[in-house]
């Protein structure tokens, strides 16, 4: 009997040790990954502040992959900023594509607001090309409401 209940006594010490050494583990496991979210705004058809709004990116990209996480980022260009993307005259055309390829781990995103460019079309009478790394939103304004509502931190150089 008394070997029966130092059995089990030492089953519950294997038991607890077991545990002890699961929590262990998990405490020690690296956490999940944390990516980072940061719209940047580009309203200003001056190359001083696209070329700001790229330092910014490409420092807040190095600072995190310093880090080992991850960092998303959209530059958001409407009004006079979006010569920023325009194909014929971006004075940062070849930045743009250069971010766009070296970006890899974090993400960078170029979003051009088609409100602006449709109203540049009409009074320059002519279709506006964006540059390839650009995709279209409907609206840059919303497009940066609809980041800041998904908690993205909003950046104006």
């Amino acid at each position: 009997m008394l070997l029966a209940l130092c059995g089990l006594a030492f089953a519950a010490t294997g038991a607890v040790a077991a545990d002890a050494k699961a929590t262990d583990a998990k405490a020690t496991t690296p956490a999940e990954v944390k990516t980072h979210h940061v719209a940047i705004q580009v309203d200003q058809n001056d190359p001083a502040v696209m070329n700001l709004a790229l330092n910014n990116a490409a420092n807040i990209m190095e600072y995190y992959k310093g880090k080992g996480e991850d960092v998303q980022i959209e530059v958001v260009a409407y009004g006079p900023g979006l010569a920023m993307f325009r194909d014929d005259s971006s004075p940062v055309k070849d930045r743009l594509r250069e971010m766009a390829e070296f970006a890899f781990p974090s993400q960078v995103k170029f979003s051009a607001c088609n409100n602006t460019k449709e109203g540049m079309e009409k009074r320059e009478g002519h279709a506006i090309a964006i540059v390839p790394q650009a995709s279209l939103v409907p609206s840059g304004a919303v497009r940066l409401m609809e980041l800041q509502e998904q908690g993205w931190t909003y950046l104006k150089p």
